[in-house]
């Protein structure tokens, strides 16, 4: 599977916000985008002003990066998103928030979206009580996603599950955390995705 092998903390500092991508180390001093936050790079720290064209492909990148996609998976997402009705930034964002690895992050299996992607190729969850391993599932609302009885005591999926008081499960979701499982109550519409978002220009991107 074609993953991106650049430091994530650059991504946070291209876009200049943290995108939580390292989960607690996100919210500590050794934080890159605390330490330095201006882009990487020999001119990161050039003021610039960018055209309409660069605030789409800003904010298409940073789409990407906080859900973890590559650009051909993310343009069948917004392909598959256009074809339905309703809004297709809407569209968009529901279907890259119902993925199995966004699902597990969001009920806190994981301590990071990357995380959260690792422990589903290596089969540590079952969705309606049958092994998946592959993240870019995507959930209907009833499914249940439940943790592996023999990982309920794997390190990173505690200590993830430790820290799930520190960002709130959505009320999409339902966490039973004492059974170390969790359903999709019904699917989340565009006020559950609280990061800040504008799926308008990413659309105004494609849509040229």
């Amino acid at each position: 599977m074609a993953r991106s092998t650049t430091s994530v903390c650059k991504f946070c500092r291209r876009e200049n916000m943290k995108l939580f991508l390292k989960g607690d180390r996100c919210l500590g001093d050794k934080c890159a985008f605390e330490r330095r936050s201006y882009p990487p790079g020999q001119h990161g720290q050039r003021r610039t002003k960018l055209s309409d064209y660069g605030l789409q492909l800003r904010e298409k990148q940073k789409v990407k990066r906080i859900y973890g996609l590559l650009e051909r998976q993310f343009r069948k997402y917004f392909e598959k998103a256009d074809a339905q009705k309703g809004a297709t930034g809407h569209n968009l964002l529901r279907r890259v928030e119902l993925r199995l690895d966004s699902v597990a992050y969001r009920l806190g299996f994981g301590d990071s979206r990357k995380e959260a992607r690792q422990l589903v190729i290596h089969s540590h969850f079952f969705v309606n009580g049958k092994p998946v391993n592959i993240p870019n599932t995507i959930l209907r609302a009833g499914d249940e996603v439940s943790v592996r009885p023999k990982s309920q005591k794997s390190v990173p999926i505690l200590r993830a599950m430790g820290n799930v008081v520190k960002r709130e499960v959505p009320d999409w979701l339902e966490l039973n955390a004492a059974e170390f499982k969790g359903k999709v109550k019904y699917l989340p519409e565009r006020n559950h995705v609280t990061l800040p978002i504008e799926e308008n220009l990413v659309v105004e991107l494609y849509s040229r």
